[in-house]
């Protein structure tokens, strides 16, 4: 993380979090007032529909993987029940980006489907590739799994207060 540059006698490194902006006026992702540009430095916390109660405080890091690992840890826990250990357990998948482009972007073409090596993940890759047409799909295993982020989850048992959490 960081450029590697420090300024003289300033006793701090530079940050490159800027690096998906687009200084095109216009562009999607340009920096302007009273614009959201997508960036990877967003923390996610949810709420309880009913009643507007804290129902998890989360992040999953990882560049292009974050909104993608966010949707995924909180669909685990509110879709499939789990708790929050086990939804960062659970395999994950990314579609990585076309990178080529003048700005990152997802496309049909050039963007490739990540899986978390898996039970069954050739399985997977033959059925998803039957069924889409895509050939950019690859299994990712070992120390290349950092691809998909690491997360931590902050759950509040909305029947006592308890709060426990999931950290990969």
């Amino acid at each position: 993380f960081g450029t590697g540059i420090i300024p003289a006698n300033c006793g701090f490194t530079l940050q490159n979090r800027g690096y998906n902006f687009v200084k095109r006026v216009g562009h999607a992702n340009s920096v302007d007032a009273n614009k959201r540009p997508y960036h990877t430095i967003i923390p996610g916390m949810a709420t309880r529909a009913d009643n507007g109660e804290l129902y998890a405080a989360f992040n999953v890091m990882g560049g292009f993987m974050q909104p993608q690992g966010h949707f995924q840890v909180i669909s685990n826990m509110v879709d499939k029940g789990m708790n929050p250990q086990q939804a960062l357990d659970a395999p994950r998948f990314c579609i990585h980006p076309d990178v080529n482009s003048d700005a990152p972007r997802i496309n049909d073409k050039w963007s490739t489907l990540l899986i978390e090596d898996q039970c069954n993940a050739e399985s997977i890759v033959e059925q998803l590739r039957d069924v889409y047409q895509h050939e950019n799909i690859d299994i990712i295993g070992g120390h290349q799994r950092d691809v998909f982020g690491r997360g931590q989850i902050i759950y509040r048992d909305a029947s006592n207060g308890v709060l426990w959490a999931g950290s990969d």
